[in-house]
């Protein structure tokens, strides 16, 4: 069971934004620096983001704001759950709100609620087009990525072809609870009928993953209502599931489970007209990206970061990845692994399903991914009781050095903060911006955002320092160091695993016992 409630918290002003900050801090943030402004965030935005309330419950949400380029929210709707309450999905019209964007991306976004409540979001833009968002009203902690809109696609015929899904949340058999994730390729016949598909689903509450499985034939419709029209809002169904959606694009939707199942989130993104077909078609170096939770054992949060070249014949080599099991850390190196192969779905032609499993320790990782294009594709985790996905990326651009990636990024990291001194361990999400130079040491210089939750602690830290190193090994194809200084009350450094799919997009999984928590990091 579960519900959304509209946000009823006071929202902080601009001015509280850009003078907080966590105590003490002994890394002083830069002045901000770079060409963005108010200006920056203008036009109609569609935003997908999860994470935990303050009872440890799954929330998620997705939505569209339009935001005039000078400050001002214009108007706004979302769909949001949250599971730890009963009732349905609440869906939640913003009449107005503010908006300020600083020069380096960051920035504060109020959305106000006709009840005087709302949502309170702090950005770090990548562009005027994209970017990160963290929940900041302590009414729970979630975040996730916007999109500017293409009003235009605004209709069912724009929905056209096939379309490659990544969702998670959790999911609900009587009065248990556990993670579930669910990958796979759908088509929309431009008419509001899904025709056909082929999908993985691997549930907690399930004695193992389900493998490839028919999609039953389903429904997409806009929200006839005037939100279709307005905010490209409409409903989907298939294989006994309920999503409410947003069109970002005629390529890509942002969905939110609604219905007595559970609830997950994720994207819709149209697949490429020829994706990989037979092994022939699968060559090259790839890099991807897991989390999720183990639900046998100690049953706690995983995140994962792995490359590999596939070599066209079945086989992989060059194997290297980095786990972060509840604070237990393994990295194998290439060359520590065997087994490792894969295959692509010919059974399910066209789909652009395909495995790869190698053995490491501490077992067989086994996984499924479906391929959106030839270089980008979603994977799920099938193994050692872990139900884990992410996005998974060809390799290019290396071998990468420090002076090659010099640039301005945005990241959003997020994970279980572990140890703590709550009765549960802290959920953590951040969000932020830093410079990295192409010095030897200290080469990064920063600012973050980040809250972190639990039962008995809620906690937000705003425009806190950061500093560190990024150190590159090798080929730097692997094995890639970043650690980050955070400064603030809760002073801390955090060291990531760094796999660059590209010189302007870095995969992260930490490498600490205190925490288990991964993201991304992309170039402004």
């Amino acid at each position: 069971m579960r519900m959304r409630t509209k946000g009823t918290l006071p929202l902080l002003t601009l001015a509280g934004f850009l003078v907080a900050c966590g105590g003490g801090s002994n890394i002083t943030p830069a002045p901000p620096a770079g060409n963005f402004s108010n200006a920056s965030l203008k036009g109609q935005y569609a935003f997908l983001m999860s994470g935990l309330g303050t009872t440890g419950a799954y929330i998620a949400r997705v939505g569209s704001f339009t935001a005039d380029g000078a400050g001002n929210i214009t108007g706004g709707l979302e769909d949001v759950i949250s599971l730890g309450t009963t009732g349905p999905a609440n869906v939640v019209s913003f009449t107005g709100g503010n908006y300020q964007i600083q020069p380096n991306g960051r920035g504060l976004i109020v959305l106000q609620a006709p009840s005087g409540g709302g949502l309170q979001l702090n950005a770090a833009l990548q562009s005027g087009g994209a970017g990160f968002l963290l929940q900041t009203d302590l009414n729970g902690t979630s975040s996730g990525s916007f999109y500017i809109q293409t009003n235009s696609d605004f209709s069912t015929s724009a929905l056209l072809n096939h379309f490659v899904f990544d969702f998670s949340g959790v999911s609900f058999v009587s009065s248990a609870v556990a993670p579930i994730s669910l990958v796979g390729e759908i088509n929309f016949d431009g008419n509001g009928k899904i025709t056909q598909g082929v999908m993985d689903t691997n549930d907690g509450n399930a004695t193992a993953p389900s493998g490839a499985t028919a999609v039953v034939s389903g429904t997409y419709a806009l929200d006839p209502s005037g939100n279709g029209t307005s905010f490209g809002r409409g409903i989907m169904t298939f294989n006994g599931r309920t999503y409410a959606f947003y069109i970002v694009n005629s390529a890509r939707v942002v969905a939110l489970e609604e219905d007595s199942l559970g609830g997950s989130a994720g994207q819709v993104l149209q697949q490429a007209s020829t994706v990989p077909g037979q092994n022939s078609d699968f060559t090259g170096s790839f890099v991807y990206l897991v989390a999720g939770a183990q639900v046998t054992g100690n049953q706690g949060p995983v995140v994962l970061a792995a490359r590999f070249t596939a070599d066209g014949n079945g086989n992989l080599n060059s194997v290297s990845m980095d786990y972060n099991n509840d604070g237990n850390y393994t990295h194998v190196s290439s060359g520590s692994t065997s087994s490792a192969s894969y295959l692509i779905d010919t059974a399910n032609a066209g789909s652009g399903r395909g495995t790869f499993t190698f053995k490491a320790s501490p077992g067989t990782f086994s996984n499924v991914f479906y391929m959106i294009s030839a270089t980008q594709a979603d994977v799920q985790q099938t193994s050692l009781s872990i139900v884990a996905d992410g996005p998974f990326h060809s390799q290019t651009g290396g071998p990468f050095t420090v002076a090659g990636t010099a640039a301005s990024y945005t990241f959003n990291w997020s994970g279980v903060q572990l140890g703590s001194s709550t009765a549960v361990p802290f959920k953590e999400d951040f969000t932020g911006q830093y410079t990295l130079s192409n010095a030897s040491s200290n080469n990064i210089s920063g600012v973050v955002d980040y809250v972190e939750l639990g039962l008995s602690s809620n906690q937000l830290f705003t425009n806190i320092g950061v500093g560190g190193t990024l150190s590159i090994n090798g080929d730097g194809t692997a094995n890639n160091l970043y650690k980050f200084a955070l400064g603030g009350s809760s002073s801390t450094t955090i060291n990531f695993q760094a796999y660059f799919a590209n010189p302007t997009t870095v995969l992260l999984v930490c490498s600490d016992s205190a925490r288990a928590t991964a993201g991304f990091a992309v170039q402004q």
